[in-house]
């Protein structure tokens, strides 16, 4: 009985997952800003990560990288075989955290607003609610970023073909690397969703508590930097500057941070989530 529930409450969850990722792919809304972003990503790819990609791993640029940063901060970096996937690399580990607050940020605060929630608690219990809503958006996000993906593999086939498996390679291992580092910021979104009135009010808070969080943070450490290296880790995205330079198996250590971030914010999602009146 018991396997069977669960089995009933993860086809659920999964149902509205589905549901999440549709609604983006066949709406106007949605088709606009997956536009946006396959436009803002062609540029990157074209201009930034195109030329990043041509001159990085020259001798000359990798010997100068080396002196200013030390070989100790970018030898990982360097070492990887397809020059684009680690630029690619390099910028998505900042910016799909960043757009993770944009597209993330509408989980619940319109339907909460227009009184939705009182009429799909009718069809499945809140916590099947909140991890489906948590999950389709994770669908988003790895859609979004298989595309972009395979747009950079696709930029590095045209200058030299016989990268496709090592860029497949590659690819994979950054799809895991970034879903890994997108889990706590689309749970932590998923919250102040939950406690705004709007998807822009959430994202206020989302930069609100970021960055003031740094700033305290900041001052807190130079007072006390013991007590820094500790709440460093609170926030999404401490561990970011770390994975940079960081490849393959290196990582395994850095992927406990987002993961035990992730589940504290499921917790406290579930427990607020339990509390308010829909």
């Amino acid at each position: 009985m018991n396997t069977a529930t669960s089995r009933s409450a993860i086809s659920a969850v999964m149902l509205i997952a589905a549901f999440e990722l549709k609604k983006i792919l066949f709406s106007r809304r949605g088709l606009i800003g997956l536009f946006a972003f396959a436009l803002v990503w062609f540029v990157l790819l074209w201009y930034p990560v195109r030329q990043a990609s041509v001159y990085l791993f020259t001798p000359d640029i990798k010997q100068l990288l080396i002196n200013v940063f030390g070989e100790a901060s970018v030898s990982q970096l360097l070492s990887w075989q397809v020059a684009e996937m680690a630029v690619m690399r390099v910028a998505a580990l900042y910016l799909f955290p960043l757009f993770s607050l944009f597209i993330c940020a509408d989980q619940f605060a319109s339907d909460k607003t227009r009184g939705m929630f009182r009429f799909l608690s009718l069809r499945a219990d809140r916590d099947t609610l909140f991890l489906g809503r948590i999950a389709g958006y994770l669908y988003i996000q790895a859609l979004l970023l298989a595309l972009t993906l395979i747009a950079t593999l696709a930029l590095a086939c045209s200058r030299d073909s016989s990268l496709l498996l090592l860029g497949l390679g590659s690819g994979l291992f950054i799809f895991i690397n970034i879903i890994i580092a997108l889990l706590p910021f689309t749970a932590m979104m998923a919250i102040l969703s939950l406690y705004a009135n709007s998807s822009r009010q959430a994202t206020i808070y989302a930069v609100l508590l970021l960055v003031g969080f740094s700033i305290i943070n900041g001052i807190l450490g130079h007072y006390l930097p013991s007590l820094n290296s500790i709440l460093q880790w609170i926030l999404p995205g401490a561990q970011l500057s770390q994975m940079i330079n960081s490849h393959g198996f290196s990582q395994l250590s850095l992927y406990g941070v987002p993961l035990i971030q992730t589940a504290l914010f499921l917790l406290l999602g579930r427990s607020y989530m339990g509390r308010i009146a829909l």
